[in-house]
């Protein structure tokens, strides 16, 4: 099979809000009028984000699921993407639910593939997302201000407990492995949440490397500091079970993997926020507040700081 052969195959789908989708030099889009891009890449390597053995559908839908976290984040809504490809050989099982699984969450939120690029190499998985979102409620890192709330949605720290498992760090049950499994492998990106929050929040992030390592570039990029109440931290039954332990404190505060969005809001829009989790029957919770200063502390019950060894993922560290 040649390479054009397994673009037509495999990746080339109708693109109704494209002019030009697959299939010439370039896409051409038409955004919306009064509203702007917002772009995000992210790159999945094989043996550095997943094991080679991967279930492909599953890695397809976390391909695209990791980008669409970042739209979430900026409060914008899909429209378009691209993807960029390298493939140790043509295996077309793979291929076949690779794309499945990359055109069933696609379809879920409305995302053309537009466009991209396959090679032969090391499997290498790289999208670029486009979406649309009115420039005055884009959310950025840097608007946070002293006396917000801190807010992050769903529970965190089952993605980075489940890898723990596959590394050998910790032998979790069936059960609760598939409990967690569910997070590391098909996180659901939180696009509702980000496009709920515009014009409420200040400013947001998606937490994908950590929790803290994520919230430190709000508070670098605004210029303030943050206190977290370690109990009030969302966590489910199964990673409840670790709290007590180094690796369950490391992560809930700085696994990564979690791709559930952190924001800050004003303390008035409190009850607007409970409103929205109820809407999107989504848990928020709100787990600290912006300070003035640098940085960022955890509190523990009696509001002491809790020391932690490392903040969140680094690929060069």
């Amino acid at each position: 099979m040649s390479e054009f052969d397994l673009i037509k195959r495999y990746f080339t789908r109708a693109a109704p809000s494209a002019l030009l989708g697959v299939g010439d030099d370039c896409a051409l889009l038409q955004v919306k009028p009064g509203a702007v891009l917002a772009v995000s890449s992210d790159m999945l390597v094989s043996g550095t984000h997943f094991f080679p053995d991967a279930d492909p559908y599953l890695l397809g839908h976390k391909t695209l699921a990791v980008n669409l976290s970042d739209l979430a984040a900026m409060g914008a809504v899909p429209r378009w993407a691209t993807l960029a490809i390298s493939l140790p050989n043509a295996d077309e099982a793979w291929l076949a639910r690779f794309s499945a699984g990359f055109f069933a969450l696609a379809s879920q939120f409305g995302v053309d593939l537009v466009g991209g690029d396959t090679t032969r190499g090391p499997l290498n998985l790289c999208v670029t997302i486009f979406g649309e979102v009115d420039a005055a409620h884009a959310l950025h890192r840097s608007s946070a201000k002293v006396g917000d709330e801190i807010w992050v949605s769903g529970r965190l720290g089952d993605a980075a407990l489940a890898l723990a498992h596959l590394q050998g760090e910790i032998n979790l049950s069936d059960e609760h492995y598939a409990v967690c499994a569910q997070a590391l492998h098909q996180p659901e990106p939180r696009v509702a949440l980000g496009l709920a929050l515009s014009g409420i929040s200040r400013c947001a992030i998606d937490i994908s490397d950590g929790l803290l390592s994520d919230l430190a570039h709000i508070l670098d990029a605004s210029g303030v500091g943050a206190n977290i109440d370690f109990s009030a931290l969302p966590v489910t039954p199964v990673l409840a079970m670790y709290l007590n332990t180094p690796l369950g404190r490391r992560c809930l505060l700085s696994g990564g993997d979690d791709y559930e969005l952190c924001f800050t809001v004003n303390e008035h829009q409190h009850e607007t926020i409970k409103a929205i989790s109820v809407q999107l029957s989504l848990p928020l919770t709100c787990v600290g507040r912006i300070v003035a200063g640098q940085g960022c502390v955890v509190l523990d019950g009696n509001n002491l700081p809790i020391n932690f060894e490392t903040i969140g993922y680094d690929h060069f560290r």
